[in-house]
């Protein structure tokens, strides 16, 4: 299936002042609800990475678990999970980053990575690049590398991508949302589902 960037991008809703006043969230969640977009999202991420060196797929919570283990599947390729502060049972690393809206902190089971282990990191979007920088961190804390840094969404005026490149790890996006981008694309009715029948 071939890449459609519009129509991709016209199923991805802006959401105005969430989570906090002056953002604009970009809500994936319709482009999981048409079968054809997750397909070609999907396709398009399986084609660029089906032959590149690397070990594992590193999906970062919650939204890049989504099309990461989708990945990992299709490429045979261990997943492993970068989770927010408290949610994984094992021993721990944990590397604090800062968000658009304040501190956080990731973790990833300390077993999860070895010296020589190359990782593609994997999230929907890439903003401010705290979340993948963090993962960066604990990667390189395991003595992994990263092969790249992969999202559906690029906020580029928001400097992620080119932090990310800055410290040495190249990105790659599916598309890019400019910040006074707001509702100017209109959904495709040939991607969407009916709603009842």
């Amino acid at each position: 299936m071939i890449f459609d960037e519009f129509s991709i991008k016209t199923l991805i809703r802006p959401v105005p002042d969430f989570p906090q006043p002056g953002v604009i969230f970009r809500d994936i969640t319709p482009l999981f609800q048409s079968p054809k977009a997750l397909r070609m999202v999907a396709d398009s991420l399986i084609q660029r990475y089906v032959e590149a060196d690397f070990t594992h797929i590193g999906a970062l919570d919650a939204r890049g678990f989504l099309i990461g283990s989708i990945l990992a599947y299709e490429l045979n390729k261990p997943l492993v999970l970068f989770r927010k502060q408290g949610k994984l049972p094992a021993d721990v690393l944990s590397q604090a980053y800062c968000t658009e809206y304040g501190e956080a902190h990731l973790e990833i089971h300390a077993d999860s990575l070895c010296e020589g282990d190359s990782v593609l990191l994997f999230d929907d979007l890439i903003a401010t690049g705290g979340t993948l920088l963090a993962a960066a961190q604990l990667v390189r804390r395991m003595r992994a590398s990263i092969h790249e840094a992969a999202a559906i969404i690029d906020l580029p005026e928001l400097g992620g991508s080119q932090k990310l490149q800055d410290i040495g790890i190249p990105t790659f996006t599916l598309t890019a949302f400019a910040l006074s981008d707001a509702d100017q694309l209109r959904p495709r009715r040939d991607l969407e589902e009916p709603l009842c029948q």
